[in-house]
Order: C-alpha cells, then structure tokens, then sequence
C-alpha cells in the first residue's frame, strides 16, 4: 500500500515536470520542450493507469467511488483526452491549458482521504448502476472540461486579437471558428454521457430506497446543469449562435458544473458516500 502512495506522488511530480516544460514551450516556443513535455505527460498516463489497476487490484473493486478515486479517476480521464485529441487535432496549446486543470484536479485529490468506503456502505455503492452511474458523470465531466478549455482558448484568443497582439503565440491556437466547434463537440459528447448517468442515479436510488430524492441539493444541481447546456445547445444548435457570447455561455456551464462536484456535494443526503 505504502509503494502505491509513493507511485501516486512519482506521477504528481512528473505531473509538475511535464506542465513547466509545456510552459516553457509556451512562453519560447522551445520544440524541445514540447517533446520533454509530451512524453513525461505519456508516462504520466502511463504510471496513472499502473495505480488505476493497483488499487483495484487492492480494494478488489473498480476504483472510483471514494472523493480521492473520483478525482483521480476524472484527471485520468482528462489526460487520456488530451492524448487522443492532441493526436488527431494537434493542437499543443490545449494540451498545455487542458492539463493545467487536470494537474490542479490531481493536486486537490491529494487532500482527500485515501481510504476505503466504510464497511457499512460498500455493499450499498458497489452495484452494477452504481458504479456505472458514478463512471458515466465523471466521464462526461471530462468532456465538460476539455469544452471548457477550448471555450478559454477562445476567449484568450479573442482578447489578443482585439488588442491586436500578434505573433507565432497566436496562430498557434487555432482559428476562433475551430475552437467553437471544437467546444460545442465536446458537451455534444458530454451532455448525453451526463443524463443518461442522471438517469441510472435515478434509478439506482429508487430500487436501493423507494423514493427519489428530488430536493437534495445534489440532484437540483444537476437538473441546474441540463437545463443550462439544453440553453447552449438550443442557441448554438436551433438558433445557430455563434462567437464570443455563445462561449461565454459554455465557461458559464461549466462554472455549474464545478459547483455541482465540489460545493453540492456538502449539502447532499443522496451522495452520502462524499
């Protein structure tokens, strides 16, 4: 247990390495820089999925249910994205500020308990639509993020272009019209993950207790982020809204769904397991 903790704090650091060095490529364009960077980030993934497989191996159950296993399940899932995505859209500069928010949600885990769920809840969270229920929100909390990116590389993008600071720094984040598409693809991939894990919750609930905890903050939270992404997507999809408000709407979103992991999370009975 003791050599997981310290694989744990090997990928942190490594974590740290690979964003200075995206940094530095960043700041000078250093192509070196970028390739430390990147493959640091790669073994990061690397030494992530060991302590992934590790822990299941340990609890004898897919790791994901404790606060400390969903956020790092969820940085996981957001390095795992970069990856994939930087591979067919080879865009650097997301890489960099995408990996930014996944080191921070790494970081805060490491204040998080790193326990078991107690004995007297394991049997309860363990089901089938549980685990299910809880991958899924993640998931889709990953793709919320990685739309939240691009909508931040628009708006940084946007800002320099109206201050008229030109350079190889601003080519390099890719045309405004490619970064909204970009965002409204990814909580197009997000927002059904995200209901459909709503759903299952539902579900899940009501077999476990005979009720639907429909004014838990928890739930009200998550009924707050359908309809705002529904409003999105209606003015981005319906009404064919495009630009700077349309992303800001997007950053806004996910503003809502920050709140809903982090802040309702201490005022819900549903989720009593965090």
């Amino acid at each position: 247990m003791q050599n997981i903790h310290w694989l744990y704090l090997v990928t942190i650091i490594l974590y740290s390495l690979s964003l200075l060095a995206y940094f530095i490529d960043f700041v000078r364009h250093n192509r070196k820089a970028h390739q430390i960077a990147f493959w640091l980030l790669s073994i990061v993934w690397l030494l992530q999925t060991v302590f992934f497989l590790l822990r299941m191996r340990q609890f004898n159950r897919l790791p994901i249910v404790t606060e400390f296993e969903g956020l790092f399940f969820y940085a996981w899932v957001v390095v795992t994205f970069s990856l994939v995505i930087n591979k067919y859209f080879k865009n650097e500069l997301f890489v960099f500020f995408t990996n930014i928010v996944g080191f921070i949600i790494m970081a805060f885990s490491l204040f998080m308990p790193t326990a078991d769920i107690p004995d007297s809840l394991n049997q309860l969270l363990l089901s089938e639509l549980s685990i299910l229920h809880i991958a899924l929100i993640l998931i889709s909390y990953s793709a919320f993020t990685l739309a939240f990116v691009f909508s931040l590389m628009y708006v940084i993008q946007h800002y320099m272009l109206k201050k008229k600071l030109w350079g190889k720094r601003l080519i390099r984040f890719s045309s405004l019209s490619r970064l909204d598409q970009l965002t409204f693809i990814m909580s197009l991939i997000g927002f059904p993950i995200f209901f459909i894990g709503i759903i299952l919750g539902f579900v899940w609930f009501s077999i476990q207790f005979n009720y639907l905890p429909l004014f838990d903050a928890k739930i009200i939270s998550s009924l707050i982020i359908v309809i705002a992404y529904g409003i999105y997507f209606y003015l981005r999809g319906v009404k064919s809204q495009r630009g700077y408000n349309i992303v800001l709407l997007n950053v806004a979103c996910f503003l809502l769904v920050l709140i809903n992991y982090f802040l309702s999370s201490n005022f819900s009975h549903f989720h009593i397991w965090k």
